[in-house]
């Protein structure tokens, strides 16, 4: 088995905006009728092939970023070590470099959940480049192609990749400040 991919990041913060999103529901009293997400649902909501985040899964879990649930077996983001991963690992394995400008979805300290947040020092913003991007700003090759798509239809996951670029391309303040706002989003209650 290969090591860790840097979509196997995006698979396991979907998983883990859909874990929230089940708990939600069952706290607000609405019967949550869905049973464990499987391959074919993750590969529609990421436009990530099925054997892809099925490999995916395989080594989020061998790698111990993942477990399976002790009741349904279903994959599960180990929450802790996925964000020790994010805060003091990330940066280094799969680093981000600003490129050249161009039309995309703001990321990072431009992210509409962040701003105000977090400041950049610098004078343009981040974007994953994208035909449908409604900013123009200095181009972040996101985690994994499809991350544009993926977060416009999930405004959590939106939430958690902005934040693990602002990890990725901040400095050492703004790195900080950034996993203190994911650990405070994953690990709530």
């Amino acid at each position: 088995m290969s090591g860790i991919k840097s979509q196997d990041i995006v698979v396991l913060l979907k998983l883990v905006s859909l874990e929230q999103e089940r708990l939600r529901l069952r706290d607000t009293g609405v019967e949550h009728r869905e049973g464990p997400h499987t391959v074919r649902d993750l590969e529609m909501q990421l436009g990530i092939s099925k054997s892809e985040v099925n490999s995916s899964i395989r080594r989020s879990l061998a790698s111990g970023l993942a477990l399976r649930d002790r009741v349904d077996g279903r994959p599960r983001a180990n929450a802790r070590i996925l964000l020790d991963f994010i805060s003091h690992g990330l940066k280094f394995v799969f680093p981000a470099t600003p490129g050249a400008m161009t039309r995309g979805m703001a990321t990072a300290f431009a992210a509409p959940m962040l701003q105000g947040l977090l400041v950049s020092a610098g004078e343009y913003i981040y974007v994953w480049p994208s035909a449908e991007g409604e900013v123009v700003g200095q181009g972040v090759k996101p985690l994994f192609k499809s991350v544009p798509i993926a977060a416009r239809q999930d405004e959590r996951l939106y939430e958690y990749l902005a934040l693990v670029d602002a990890v990725r391309l901040g400095g050492r303040r703004e790195a900080d400040l950034a996993g203190e706002r994911l650990a405070a989003a994953i690990l709530a209650p």
